[in-house]
Order: structure tokens, then C-alpha cells, then sequence
């Protein structure tokens, strides 16, 4: 015959439930923050992420003709990728809600091929949601033979909209800053970061 779970045992099995439902759940958020963060900083712009888009949107369309923002490009390159990096233009007058093309150069001067990947932010932060990236080389693994040099486009547009804010309406010019790291398993490697200062030869 089976005994009856005595009240104080239920309620300790009940506990015991609802704190391994919570360590699980929790652990499920710990693994999905990162992704989930990235995402929410790509879509609104958020601490100084640019935001990334597919086409002009309709606000792109209403900027003020001959209205420009000054946009500089800083290059940046971990010690631990033995690589040179550089904008073809170290700066460029992009009109308010007119796609710009800007290419970067990368070349791999050691003696065995290596992969990289590159990591990006904008300042003043507060630009993060009116620059759009509508085609990008960062966080996509490239590997370079030795010697090997390429070219990668950037295009983007800053949205007119920002002339409405009064946080970024009386900015007159902003800097895109990559920073190219060695990749380990598709993420970047940690290490000291020399800026290159679009002065390296190639």
C-alpha cells in the first residue's frame, strides 16, 4: 500500500522544482544575452552600434540638400594578427540620407595564412542610431595568405533624422572605428590593440 506524501515533503519537492526551473532558466538566458544584446544593439543603435539596414528608409529621403556629416575612419589592429589595415580615405563629407562607399584594405605581412575578424563601434555613441550599415566586412571571418591583400567595402548612410534630435542635431562630424582581431572560433581574440592611422603602406 502506498503511503501519502506527507504536506511538508510536497512543499519541499515544489521548491526543489521551482529552483532547478530557475538555475535552467536562468543558465538559457546567460547563453542567449550575448546574441540577443548584439541584436537589440544592431537594431536601435545602442551604445554606439551602428545600426544595420538593407535600403535607404523613407526618413533618409527628406535630408536638406548639401547637408553633410564629416565622417572619419579610424583603423585599428590587434598584436596578435600580424596584419596591416587601412581606409582608402582617412575621412569623407557623406551627405545626410545619400549612400556612401568607403573601401578598407587588409594585408597579411606574415609568413603562414591567419584569419581574422573585425569588430566596429562609432562616437560620439549617440550616432549609433542614425548610421546605417547597409554592407560591412566586420564579424565576418577573413583569412589572408601571406602577402595577401584585399579590399572590403563599407556602405552606409546617416539618417537626416538626426537633425531632429537635440542630443546629435548640432554634430558636424562623427568617427567609424574598426579594430581587427585575430578570430578564434568565429569570435574575436583578445589582445593589445595598435591603431594604424591609415598610414600604413602596403
Amino acid at each position: 500500500m502506498t503511503r501519502p506524501v506527507p504536506p511538508a515533503d510536497r512543499k519541499a519537492l515544489r521548491t526543489a522544482l521551482a529552483c532547478a526551473g530557475l538555475v535552467a532558466g536562468m543558465t538559457g538566458l546567460a547563453f542567449a544575452s550575448v546574441p540577443l544584446y548584439d541584436a537589440f544593439c544592431k537594431a536601435t543603435g545602442y551604445d554606439g552600434t551602428p545600426r544595420q539596414g538593407s535600403a535607404l528608409s523613407a526618413s533618409s529621403e527628406q535630408g536638406k540638400p548639401g547637408d553633410s556629416l564629416l565622417v572619419r575612419f579610424d583603423t585599428n589592429v590587434s598584436s596578435s594578427l600580424p596584419w596591416s589595415f587601412r581606409a582608402e580615405t582617412p575621412k569623407v563629407a557623406a551627405t545626410l540620407g545619400a549612400t556612401t562607399t568607403v573601401f578598407f584594405r587588409v594585408r597579411n605581412n606574415g609568413a603562414v595564412p591567419s584569419t581574422g575578424v573585425a569588430t566596429f563601434n562609432v562616437q560620439p555613441g549617440l550616432m549609433g542610431g542614425y548610421f546605417v550599415k547597409v554592407e560591412c566586412f566586420c564579424f565576418k571571418e577573413q583569412t589572408l595568405q601571406p602577402g595577401e591583400t584585399m579590399d572590403f567595402p563599407v556602405v552606409f548612410y546617416v539618417e537626416p533624422e538626426m537633425r531632429k534630435d537635440s542630443n546629435t542635431a548640432h554634430l558636424s562630424e562623427m568617427t567609424l572605428s574598426y579594430t581587427y582581431f585575430a578570430s578564434k572560433n568565429g569570435q574575436p581574440a583578445a589582445g593589445p590593440v595598435a591603431a594604424t592611422g591609415g598610414k600604413t603602406n602596403f
